[in-house]
């Protein structure tokens, strides 16, 4: 279990997922000359982790302050490039990158004229677009109110040729406003007023009322939906509006309306009561619309050129500006010498990185044209490194698994090796049907074929999250297949698929959906579940008594797994203390119990015997000593019982007792050698020992051992209980693909009548794709995610390590964007 790659500089180092790169804490002192040069190509690399050395400084205290805040400000300048380019549905066209280097201070100043130019533009575009919306509600007005008057005076000549020469004292509703009264007497004529505008149809009917309250009844309002909806000069939204025409009497009227108008945001245009008039101002606006109109389209026009332009270098531009923001960022975490004029950066970094750093460290000074190359040496530390695995498109959603748990310490035993294999393999025993597993695959091979087109598009979540994990549902399909195999389920259906069946009848009476009459006529099936077991009478016990027995002896051997894991990381942190301590003891005792469960249950299948377990296994702890009787398996069977119970008694206070009591001996040796080797110490050397010494307290020591012992005692049972959720998830799976199949599909089929066999194909599908494909499979996968981070990797896993975050500018851009 020895680490490879220990100074060796090769590009592309060896992959080992079972324990993270070996890390070593660099310290790099930069010229301030080539300080910015070295942090690029340091971010090119990627490979490391910077350490903040002026955590107690702020933001704002930090040398390279100012220059954050310029990159800043040509951020927010390309987010504002970016707005305008979705608003004018403009994409960024990555095939057209300009590949010739652009300076940050050139580039500071183009993103400062092109805001400058497309502002003006955008200023100039919504005053046009104003008065252009304006025009229009004027013209929609002036054809509107024309449309009043025309059909008023019409109305009043009518009527004044339809009224009798005697009917001079009645006045009816149907009369022009004050007709009475200007037949009557001409002198009480009284001159009216009129505004006419557009309002919003839905304040219309408030608009009325309040006009009618205001001016109590003295005022005459026609209004008259506009057909198509218009564009508000102020807001620019599309509105549906009503044309109206106000007629008042007197100055202190018309000033209420007006205040009433722009509360409800009626928009007001002058009409003229001359019909000369009318048609003039009509042919004006009209001319003035179209002028408008064509200018408009010319200022857009400049306004998609100037953004086309942008687009082209849009993530060029971006890119520059991110990545020099993170290189002011890191070179703020870096600590200027006393002469200011060297940087002296701390970090992490891979052990196989040391020649491919100083090659970048090398670039830089030549080509920043330093007279005063970069120091990089090697540090010691009592500081635990960051955990660093290197992972592909393969391995890392397994590794993610194991990371949402906790990320492993350096360079323990990483479970994400074994997850690969047995995570997908306990779904497919929950999940078992080779149908739904072919489905299953053919969903993710699309994802596969299709990635690299997928990989570009940004997708939503729950696609995103599938796409991340295909490689993971891809090995989940195929284990789900074998299992269904295994099982011999195809949609709950079974097939013989390996041979006949090793069952044959009696006679003929006896094919009557039972195993009564039924005779052993050939070999033994030879692959998976004998397909006569389904739709017999015997089918649910001898499926749950096999699938109960595979989950006990699946889960026995999983733990046995993560206890042999914790022996490797006891032997590779040279602990001797947890080989002989923790892990012998955790091994006899798991062993002894239901190791020893597991062994009967496999003598049990190979002797074809009807020894009762559950009697064995109970009767071990209550009565040691009876006589098994008829459930012996095997001769001397109870010596054997006596002395693994023993074993498991012994083993408990074997895990409790001597751990914290040596612990105690080593750590008062350690302290009584301290005392005479500290005096030649120096002072750094003292400094570093007392902050690395910790007080020794027996009783927390005890406490933490009693605690461990007792989970595992305990662990032992109800994990290995646990494990029966394959079982129950299994036999769910395989009951509900029944139901569907049975009481939908074949009942439908049983009508004769295409239309419910239609119906109940539909009504089968989806059940399928949403019960059993949506939500089985995610049940599957939370159960198997259980067993690992609980079941499996208590047993060794400690997982309080923290992650490798280098600073790279690949990361940097991914994350942004």
């Amino acid at each position: 279990m020895s680490r490879r790659g220990g100074g060796g500089g090769g590009c592309c180092p060896s992959m080992d997922l079972m324990r993270s790169e070996a890390m070593q804490l660099v310290q790099v002192i930069i010229p301030a000359e080539s300080a910015h040069l070295a942090v690029s190509y340091l971010g090119d690399l990627g490979l490391v982790q910077f350490k903040d050395l002026n955590a107690d400084k702020s933001p704002f205290q930090r040398t390279y302050a100012s220059q954050i805040k310029r990159c800043g400000e040509m951020a927010r300048k390309l987010w504002f490039f970016k707005e305008q380019m979705s608003k004018a549905a403009i994409s960024t066209s990555s095939t057209q990158l300009s590949r010739t280097y652009l300076d940050i201070d050139d580039l500071e100043i183009k993103l400062g004229e092109l805001e400058v130019e497309l502002t003006e533009v955008n200023a100039n575009n919504e005053k046009l677009q104003r008065t252009y919306n304006e025009l229009v509600e004027y013209n929609v007005v002036l054809q509107k109110a024309g449309e009043f008057f025309y059909s008023a005076q019409r109305i009043a000549v009518e009527q004044q040729r339809e009224m009798p020469a005697d009917q001079s004292g009645d006045s009816s509703l149907e009369s022009p406003l004050l007709q009475q009264e200007m037949l009557t007497d001409p002198s009480k004529q009284v001159k009216l007023g009129s505004l006419s505008g557009l309002v919003p149809k839905e304040k219309a009917m408030a608009f009325e009322r309040i006009l009618f309250r205001a001016t109590r009844g003295n005022m005459f309002l026609r209004q008259e939906p506009v057909d198509e909806t218009v564009t508000d000069p102020l807001s620019g939204e599309k509105v549906i509006k009503n044309a109206f025409v106000i007629f008042y009497s007197g100055e202190r009227a018309k000033s209420k309306i007006v205040k009433i108008c722009d509360a409800f945001g009626a928009n007001r245009y002058p009409f003229a009561e001359d019909l000369g008039k009318q048609l003039q101002t009509i042919q004006e606006v009209s001319g003035k619309i179209s002028e408008l109109k064509a200018t408009i389209e010319i200022g857009l026009a400049h306004r998609d050129s100037i953004l086309k332009n942008i687009s082209s270098e849009f993530d060029q531009w971006n890119n520059l500006v991110k990545k020099e923001k993170a290189i002011y960022h890191t070179l703020n975490m870096l600590s200027l010498d006393v002469t200011k004029k060297c940087l002296v950066a701390e970090g992490w970094s891979p052990v196989f990185a040391s020649s491919q750093i100083q090659d970048a460290l090398m670039r830089a000074t030549v080509d920043s044209n330093s007279q005063i190359g970069s120091i990089f040496q090697v540090l010691n530390t009592q500081e635990s490194p960051p955990t660093y695995f290197q992972t592909n498109k393969f391995t890392s959603p397994f590794q993610e698994i194991v990371d949402a748990y906790g990320i492993a310490k350096y360079q323990e035993a990483n479970p994400g090796v074994f997850t690969i294999v047995t995570f997908p393999f306990l779904f497919a025993v929950m999940f078992g049907d080779w149908g739904h597993g072919i489905c299953l695959l053919v969903a993710t091979l699309y994802l596969i074929i299709r990635e690299k087109k997928l990989a570009s598009q940004k997708l939503d979540d729950i696609m995103d999250m599938m796409f991340g994990g295909r490689y993971v549902i891809l090995m989940m399909s195929l284990f789900s297949i074998y299992t269904g195999l295994v099982y011999n389920e195809f949609f709950s259906v079974p097939f013989e698929l390996f041979g006949k069946s090793a069952y044959a009848c009696r006679d003929p009476s006896c094919g009557d959906a039972t195993t009564e009459g039924l005779i052993k006529a050939r070999p033994t099936y030879p692959f998976g579940v004998d397909p006569v077991w389904y739709g017999s009478r015997s089918e649910l016990p001898f499926l749950n008594s096999l699938k109960m027995k595979l989950s006990i002896l699946l889960g026995v051997a999983q733990m046995n797994l993560g206890i042999l894991i914790s022996y490797f990381n006891a032997k590779f942190f040279r602990n001797a203390l947890n080989v002989w301590y923790q892990f012998i003891p955790q091994l006899i005792f798991l062993n002894s119990l239901f190791g020893y469960l597991s062994l009967l249950i496999i003598i049990k299948w190979c002797t074809g015997s009807k020894a009762d377990l559950y009697h064995v296994m109970i009767y071990m702890f209550l009565s040691p000593t009876d006589d098994l009787g008829e459930n012996q398996l095997f001769p001397g069977q109870k010596l054997v019982q006596l002395i693994l119970l023993l074993l498991a008694l012994v083993s408990v206070p074997w895990m409790l007792i001597p751990k914290p009591l040596l612990l105690k001996r080593q750590h008062e040796q350690r302290h009584q050698g301290q005392q005479y080797t500290m005096l030649q110490a120096t002072d750094e050397s003292v400094t570093e020992l007392e902050e690395h010494h910790e007080e020794f307290e027996f009783s927390e020591v005890f406490v933490h051992q009693l605690i461990h012992t007792i989970e595992f005692v305990l662990g032992a049972v109800s994990n290995t209980a646990s494990y029966l959720r394959l079982w129950a998830l299994s036999l769910a799976h395989s009951e509900l693909s029944t139901v569907f199949y049975e009481k939908v599909l074949v009942l439908s089929w049983g009508y004769n009548n295409i239309i419910i066999l239609i119906i109940g194909a539909v009504i089968f599908l989806f059940a399928t794709i949403g019960v059993l494909l949506v939500m089985e499979t995610l049940s599957a996968f939370l159960h198997a995610l259980r067993l690992h981070w609980v079941e499996f990797q208590n047993k060794f896993y400690e997982g309080d390590g923290y992650k490798f975050a280098p600073f790279a500018f690949a990361s940097i851009i991914e994350e942004e964007d």
